[in-house]
């Protein structure tokens, strides 16, 4: 259990909330590069840690990141027009480039050098993995851009299924830590089976146990843990146990364990105290790896079908998730399609900032206690001055990854020699769940 001040704490993130401003000091996804894909296209919205951005790509291909509200009045430039290597304002035409320069006041007369003494909020911009990152920190120390591990290299294929969910960050992060759940919440996606490690088929992810209650293992580390979750393999469990071990890299990063065609990672970005941008990740080689709109179809996360144009879900409280009862007597868990979709709907009846004042937890919850932990005492370092968790020399190792598989008892896990998935073959089954609901 927490105390309520320390769960606020850990969750708000907002102006000058310690964990927002921990987070400042992180290349932080804004947006997917799909939207804002072409010179000149649509302004696009986002919020993250409580502040209000627009994000364009300019007439020259350049991506900005800026404060959404016009420095002149305050009008919102989502709304602005794009063109000719700038964003103008609709309320009295003032234009800024990426960097946030004003390069044009109409409004003023043609003789004025007011436009020489206004600079409009702007943030430092990288696009990598499908992605467009912002360092929102302090501007005059911008630390390196260096890739995540889930997008190594740019070759690296990576399709990314995104969900903008109503609930704080932690306890979806907290989710994506929890190994236990997943025998239960997705156990007709994860699918017990005779094989010798998680695979990918047409319809199901398969895994070679029945165990549902794994014993969990962490081992801290600079940049967050890495815990593992054991159980009893179904062949040979005399002499071999079945590991997966997931890792976590502070502050919202997850490597989920992989299965035999890729890897799987899940990022989560706080809009404010209440809204996250859930960005669930399937990377690795491209003969292997899903293309993004079959990933999205998998997943139950397809824009126009699952989610409107703005990554919204149609499936909420009110309509109780689309939940398919009679897919349930028919044997399907949760009637729920989409894994991911299980997963929110946990989340978000939770309230939109989980009371851990009230948890009651046991054995299984030993990766979300350590979570907890360490990011409560980096957090109260961050105050007292030292560097962000994960920053620096601090930062996850290149050959650190997530990875499953059935070992050998006298083996330590820790010592595992793992490799992300990375093997080629010339079939990609074409994914999809094992039954279908509507609305």
């Amino acid at each position: 259990m927490l105390t309520v001040e320390e769960n606020n704490l850990l969750c708000r993130v907002e102006e000058d909330a310690p964990m927002g401003q921990l987070m400042r000091k992180h290349w932080i996804p804004i947006c997917l590069t799909e939207e804002v894909s072409e010179p000149d296209c649509d302004p696009v919205k986002a919020r993250v840690l409580g502040e209000d951005l627009v994000v364009f790509r300019d007439t020259d291909g350049r991506v900005g990141v800026m404060d959404e509200y016009c420095p002149h009045r305050r009008v919102s430039l989502v709304y602005g027009r794009n063109e000719e290597c700038g964003l103008r304002c609709l309320y009295h035409g003032w234009k800024m480039d990426v960097e946030g320069t004003v390069i044009e006041m109409v409004s003023e007369p043609a003789a004025s050098t007011m436009a020489d003494k206004v600079k409009h909020k702007a943030y430092k911009v990288q696009e990598w993995g499908g992605m467009v990152w912002a360092f929102m920190g302090p501007q005059d120390a911008i630390p390196e851009f260096t890739p995540p591990p889930w997008a190594p290299t740019q070759d690296a294929k990576v399709s990314i299924a995104k969900v903008l969910v109503p609930c704080n960050w932690a306890q979806i992060l907290e989710g994506a830590i929890d190994s236990a759940h997943s025998s239960s919440l997705h156990s007709s996606d994860f699918v017990p089976a005779r094989v010798g490690g998680a695979q990918a088929t047409e319809k199901n992810w398969l895994r070679p146990s029945t165990d549902k209650a794994p014993r969990m293992q962490v081992h801290k580390t600079s940049y967050g843990f890495r815990y593992a979750a054991i159980r009893r393999p179904i062949t040979n469990a005399a002499k071999t146990d079945y590991i997966r071990s997931t890792v976590f890299v502070a502050p919202n990063t997850v490597l989920i364990p992989p299965n035999n065609l890729y890897n799987v990672a899940n990022v989560n970005v706080p809009m404010d105290d209440t809204n996250t941008a859930f960005y669930f990740i399937a990377w690795g080689e491209r003969a292997t790896t899903p293309d993004t709109e079959t990933w999205r179809k998998f997943l139950g996360t397809s824009v126009g079908k699952d989610l409107d144009e703005r990554y919204r879900p149609f499936r909420n409280e009110e309509n109780r998730f689309w939940q398919d009862r009679q897919a349930m007597k028919a044997g399907n868990f949760t009637g729920i399609k989409g894994f991911p979709n299980q997963d929110i709907a946990m989340w978000v009846t939770m309230g939109p900032i989980a009371d851990r004042s009230n948890d009651r937890l046991g054995a299984s919850d030993l990766a979300v206690v350590e979570f907890r932990k360490q990011m409560l005492d980096a957090v109260l370092a961050f105050k007292d001055g030292a560097p962000a968790i994960g920053t620096g020399d601090q930062r996850i190792p290149a050959q650190v990854c997530a990875f499953q598989a059935i070992v050998p008892k006298e083996i330590d896990w820790r010592n595992f020699d793992a490799k992300p998935v990375g093997r080629q073959t010339e079939d990609t089954p074409e994914l999809e769940t094992n039954y279908q609901t509507t609305a």
